[in-house]
């Protein structure tokens, strides 16, 4: 009964990163690019126009291009290319120079040992928890730096992401937030761990582990 409920979830999470990395695509090429190319348009507009108009200018072309990196983070959230093409270490770099952009948040990324290429499936669940741990920070931990350690071991790779931020009760969170659950079980799908460890004050600390 539960392996029937484990390829439920895995199915359905599945179809979700597919849909995911669609739209992603979308708004990469569509979207992005439109943007893009309204964003040099108003830069070669704004140095034209007489001085009334300068200022107002460049508020619309500052405008455009915080849209431009907001849909920027939003594709690589839905779905990082990188992460396909040149694994999790690369996808991960990528996200966190938009994370840092658009939260102001800095990560100090540590990274030991040698990379092992990793399934398709393990490589977007590991980017999916992380991102899911980091944009939790950003929205309730209430600091401005979060640590990272990715360290690549003979038999397992190990991802450790703190905080010295507000801090939470582990046990009432785990009742109100799907994000902690859904970490849990999406690292439990791929045969890894998820340890949340927590309080008021003491910031946070998630430790990911999966066997290779």
């Amino acid at each position: 009964m539960q392996s029937e409920k484990d390829n439920i979830s895995s199915y359905i999470i599945q179809s979700q990163e597919q849909e995911l990395k669609r739209i992603a695509l979308e708004l990469h090429e569509g979207v992005g690019q439109t943007l893009y190319s309204l964003y040099t348009g108003m830069q070669l507009i704004e140095g034209t126009v007489d001085k009334s108009m300068k200022g107002y200018m460049k508020d619309m072309t500052q405008l455009l291009e915080k849209t431009i990196q907001e849909v920027r983070l939003l594709a690589v959230e839905l779905h990082p290319p990188t992460l396909t093409t040149l694994g999790l270490l690369s996808a991960m770099k990528t996200y966190l120079k938009l994370y840092t952009s658009t939260y102001g948040i800095e990560v100090d990324f540590h990274v030991s040992g040698d990379e092992v290429e990793l399934g398709e499936k393990e490589r977007i669940t590991l980017f999916r928890v992380c991102q899911e741990a980091l944009v939790n920070i950003a929205i309730h931990a209430d600091t401005m730096k979060a640590t990272i350690t990715l360290v690549w071991e003979t038999e397992k790779i190990f991802i450790s992401i703190s905080d010295s931020g507000k801090g939470f009760e582990v046990e009432t969170a785990m009742k109100q937030s799907t994000g902690l659950a859904s970490m849990i079980e999406r690292m439990d799908l791929i045969g890894g761990s998820c340890i949340i460890a927590s309080k008021p004050q003491e910031g946070t600390s998630i430790e990911f582990s999966l066997p290779l």
